[in-house]
């Protein structure tokens, strides 16, 4: 790091002074290295109270460094301030931009085009699924930004972990998990992707800091898909976040009524883009998926019902084989081989629908 960097990794790092005083003692101090040399001299100018004298010896200040520093690489961590050449430009362009970020993984993926995907942890299965395959496509051209939630976040994280492309933004330090049940799932992301935080490696998860976390998302990334949100998820923030910073929102469409997805429906009202597969996200920013079209050839008999669930939407196996001139059982044998081939999915209560 440089002397400058080094003044960045001080004050965010070992100091307690939130956002605004840092900013207006790095004015007055005019560099940050001078700052953290000078400290004593400068902090009377800008901090009016008995506080002024904390941190005002100098070797106490880089004794503190050298800590941070030293426990940064016993954890395999290391930081990126807003001074690094890595730092990610997106960010600069966000009201309070962290000054300082802790990592743990391939630091170069900082450098990639980002894309983020989010929903509420209730996620319906075959959001989740649909979820898990467009991460997995989009990750052929960005890298895939995300929390590390039940639900969305995590079918975002099962799509794209495989290709190496992930950055999983914490709501805590990078030492803790949330939720603890998917430690595992930290773990791989940060041998194979990166993790991310702008909280110090052993801070807790607090209230503030999921809408916080959710800021980082939006403006890390290019745009923001959301898969789920009921009327007050956070995957809402999320996606108000990324329309403040100007970025693009793209939202799956649910079924009027569907609580799961009341809030994915208001964003598309509100001019969040629909989307119903990869193409529609990639299209928008003038790539092709390299999805192979080719599906399975259908039987007659399969092309019929299929041709019922389009035009039907979810409908009741009894009422597919009126439909289409068949008999119950035929039906359902026509059903499962349409659920195998991948046309269908059974909704429960022995209830069809198309393959999203």
């Amino acid at each position: 790091m440089t002397q400058e960097e080094l003044g960045i990794l001080w004050l965010a790092g070992c100091t307690d002074w939130d956002n605004r005083t840092a900013a207006a003692l790095l004015r007055a101090a005019k560099s940050p290295s001078r700052l953290l040399e000078e400290y004593e001299k400068i902090a009377p100018s800008v901090i009016h109270s008995p506080d002024a004298r904390l941190y005002k010896e100098r070797g106490a200040r880089f004794a503190a460094l050298e800590k941070l520093e030293k426990e940064l690489e016993r954890e395999g961590c290391f930081a990126v301030t807003v001074l690094s050449d890595d730092y990610p430009e997106s960010l600069r362009n966000i009201a309070s931009p962290p000054l300082l970020l802790y990592a743990k993984g391939n630091r170069a993926l900082l450098s990639e085009r980002k894309f983020c995907i989010v929903g509420s942890r209730v996620t319906a299965q075959w959001a989740a699924s649909f979820g898990k395959d467009i991460a997995a496509e989009l990750s052929k051209h960005f890298c895939i930004v995300t929390g590390l939630a039940e639900g969305g976040d995590l079918a975002a994280v099962e799509g794209a972990l495989p290709s190496g492309r992930l950055i999983s933004v914490l709501p805590c330090g990078l030492k803790e998990c949330y939720p603890a049940s998917h430690f595992s799932y930290k773990e791989k992301i940060a041998k194979g992707g990166l993790i991310l935080s702008e909280y110090p490696l052993s801070e807790t998860v607090k209230k503030y800091s999921f809408h916080e976390r959710n800021r980082l998302l939006a403006g890390l990334s290019e745009g923001v898909l959301v898969l789920s949100a009921g009327e007050r998820s956070g995957a809402l923030i999320t996606a108000n976040c990324a329309a403040e910073f100007g970025r693009d929102v793209f939202a799956l469409p649910y079924r009027p009524g569907e609580t799961r997805g009341v809030g994915c429906n208001e964003l598309i009202k509100k001019g969040a883009l629909l989307t119903t597969s990869a193409e529609d996200i990639l299209s928008f920013y003038g790539f092709e998926s390299g999805k192979e079209e080719a599906q399975p050839a259908l039987t007659p008999q399969e092309a019929k019902v299929y041709e019922v669930l389009k035009e039907g939407g979810e409908l009741h196996s009894s009422v597919i084989a009126e439909r289409a001139g068949m008999r119950v059982f035929e039906a359902a044998a026509v059903l499962s081989s349409l659920e195998i081939k991948g046309f269908a999915v059974k909704a429960g209560g022995n209830r069809y629908s198309i393959a999203r």
